[in-house]
């Protein structure tokens, strides 16, 4: 435990804390982004209803709200993940055995690719809209009682 000097420690650990805050900004980001990317895809579906009168067909696997809930769960196992991490940091720190691990760079990596394709398809999906004038607006009758 004492192999280690005091000062140098100290800036051990508060390295070890900033990283798992830029970790739990990412998770944060993530889960912010799934849920605005899931919101958004109901009201593009909404607006769509709204303008056709018609129920738009929707794909039960690449969809905007699937996409969504996905990073919400993948923002919410990045933060155990970087707690899990720095907890392990912390006591290799502690120990004096600190062994870099690069397995958790490339589990995220490896994900983000993963869902970043996922965003393809609905990237390129295009709604076959009928082109058609905007619906006549019905005078309203008025009381003037």
């Amino acid at each position: 435990m004492d192999k280690i000097p005091k000062i140098d420690r100290q800036r051990e650990h508060q390295a070890n804390e900033r990283t798992f805050l830029a970790w739990l900004r990412t998770s944060i980001a993530l889960i912010s982004f799934g849920f605005v990317i899931a919101r958004f895809g109901i009201f593009l579906r909404q607006l769509n209803i709204t303008l056709t009168q018609q129920e738009p067909p929707v794909s039960p696997l690449s969809n905007s709200e699937n996409l969504g809930v996905a990073l919400v769960i993948f923002g919410i196992s990045t933060i155990a993940l970087a707690a899990w991490r720095y907890n392990q940091v912390f006591w290799q720190i502690e120990g004096g055995n600190y062994r870099p691990n690069r397995l958790m760079v490339w589990i995220m990596t490896g994900a983000v690719i993963i869902l970043g394709f996922f965003c393809i398809p609905l990237l390129l999906w295009r709604d076959k809209v009928p082109s058609r004038s905007p619906l006549p607006i019905q005078p309203q009758s008025r009381n003037l009682h």
